[in-house]
């Protein structure tokens, strides 16, 4: 069996892929690479089984009809045979030193008494034409170099939350929980690192910059117009995320620290969905807009109540086109400090 299953979603990457491809295949026969082709049109298929014919025991091509990113994260996890399982976008890469410092940590608690259910690492801010690059660190909210639970969860930074960059789950794991991500949408990566989390009880952060998440490519799907443009699909993720906590509130919520981590995630997915709406600055986006927060009211009062007063909240609803101001010159304060879009 293999020890870690890394699963790449292309769609028409042959300018970018083979870059990502081979700084996976640094971890040579511990892992195995699942190159998804999501219906490419393009040589990406090409290339995917060029690598399967040169690697036999370490990639595998999947082709597919085109569905999306989700899709192609579904394609990757159904044919994984590894213990743990890792998405890498076909535009990003992993960097070698920190590569090896995983693998080594993983053969380390394989084995043991105690499951591991998901390694936490850094990942880098790859931001084209900067030469500064921001790197997501958890040392403040997490123990290092050890396995832990919930309960020594300390507090998250706003705007410093576990993604898919940074995440390496339990295969198992994930298909016990039926993981399944929507299709022909984006932004489905908040979903993947939010519906697992009440299945995780242990928990292991290694210190090392690990993955390096590239922006910047035109049209890049967290680029603010494309979000703009796409924002249907981001209140579509919005609203996944708010049924899965209202249906799994008497679990999640016997678990304070996740409970309190869950419910700060979704505050933060649904600023997003706000202020992209406000940006939009239509009559139909303001609409979107209050029926989103309408919906939040509707399916639990109490959850509304804590996401509508809280800080981020209230900037997102200030009244009239001054009070949309405001939030936007906001939010452009935060996406200057966390380097995001």
């Amino acid at each position: 069996m293999k020890l870690l299953s890394i699963a790449v979603p292309c769609y028409n990457s042959e300018a970018y892929m083979r870059k990502c491809i081979e700084s996976l295949l640094v971890g040579g026969e511990d892992v195995e690479i699942l190159v998804v082709d999501d219906g490419s049109t393009d040589r990406t298929g090409e290339i995917a089984d060029e690598y399967e014919a040169i690697y036999p025991n370490i990639v595998k091509a999947i082709h597919q009809t085109n569905g999306g990113h989700g899709a192609a994260v579904n394609a990757g996890l159904a044919q994984a045979k590894g213990l743990y399982f890792k998405v890498v976008d076909s535009d990003d890469w992993v960097k070698e030193s920190a590569y090896q410092e995983i693998l080594l940590t993983l053969h380390e608690l394989t084995g043991g008494d105690t499951v591991l259910d998901m390694m936490i690492s850094n990942f880098v801010y790859e931001k084209e034409g900067e030469k500064r690059h921001k790197v997501m660190r958890y040392h403040h909210a997490l123990p290092k170099d050890r396995v832990f639970t919930w309960e020594e969860v300390k507090h998250f930074r706003k705007g410093q939350y576990i993604l898919m960059h940074s995440v390496i789950f339990r295969t198992k794991l994930l298909k016990e929980c039926g993981l399944k991500l929507p299709e022909h949408t984006f932004y489905v990566d908040n979903v993947y690192v939010f519906e697992p989390l009440p299945y995780v009880k242990t928990m292991y952060y290694l210190d090392v910059n690990f993955y390096r998440y590239y922006i910047g490519r035109e049209g890049q799907s967290v680029n603010e117009q494309v979000m703009i443009s796409r924002i249907d699909q981001q209140i579509r993720v919005n609203e996944i995320m708010l049924d899965y906590l209202v249906e799994k509130k008497a679990e999640i919520y016997k678990q304070r620290k996740m409970r309190i981590y869950m419910i700060n995630y979704l505050e933060i997915i649904t600023v997003i969905s706000s202020i992209l709406l406000i940006r939009s600055g239509t009559e139909e986006s303001l609409a979107k807009k209050k029926a989103l927060w309408e919906n939040i009211k509707k399916k639990d009062i109490l959850l509304y109540i804590r996401l509508r007063y809280g800080i981020m909240g209230n900037s997102m609803n200030l009244p009239g086109k001054g009070g949309r101001k405001i939030s936007v010159e906001g939010y452009k304060i935060c996406r200057r400090f966390f380097k995001f879009n």
